[in-house]
């Protein structure tokens, strides 16, 4: 299966990182956090949002973000409000690393600078100051799979009490 990383720098909320461990889950995408967290991830809200998958996360924690970067090695894409690349300019490759800041603040600028044709947004009107993290987690992982054909991902479902054939 191909490999999709999904990393969440500094996440402040709860509800938000269990929302996006849930879409990891059902994706099969990898799910890496950076600390500081804004919350324990043993907290029950963080749970709560993705309780019954808990079991199919691969998650890693790393002590922070020079941790996550001599652990890890790439490629990288950076998503954020300020980048002047869309999401969906950019071609994902196997093994893609998907960054997202905290709620708050996104990821430091000096990283969006230092890497700016891998810094993409997700389009939105001008008065909208951003989209919820789990959100564009969402967007950004179904775009790339997308863009693989969704391997090993289920395609097709099935009616419960009605057949499509019928």
């Amino acid at each position: 299966m191909a490999e999709l990383n999904i990393v969440l720098v500094e996440p402040e909320i709860p509800q938000n990182t269990g929302n996006i461990a849930r879409t990891c889950a059902a994706t099969g995408a990898r799910l890496h956090l950076v600390r500081p967290l804004g919350f324990s991830i043993s907290e029950k809200a963080v749970k709560r949002a993705g309780l019954d998958y808990w079991d199919l996360l691969d998650i890693t924690v790393y002590d922070n973000i020079n941790d996550f970067f001599s652990r890890t090695n790439g490629p990288y894409y950076y998503f954020s409000t300020k980048a002047r690349h869309i999401h969906s300019d950019i071609k994902y490759p196997d093994g893609a690393y998907l960054l997202f800041g905290r709620e708050t603040a996104g990821l430091p600028e000096q990283l969006l600078h230092d890497n700016p044709d891998t810094t993409v947004r997700i389009p939105m009107i001008s008065q909208a100051r951003s989209l919820n993290l789990s959100n564009s987690v969402a967007v950004a992982v179904y775009e790339t799979l997308r863009q693989w054909n969704y391997p090993d991902l289920l395609c097709k479902g099935n009616l419960h009490r009605l057949s499509w054939d019928e």
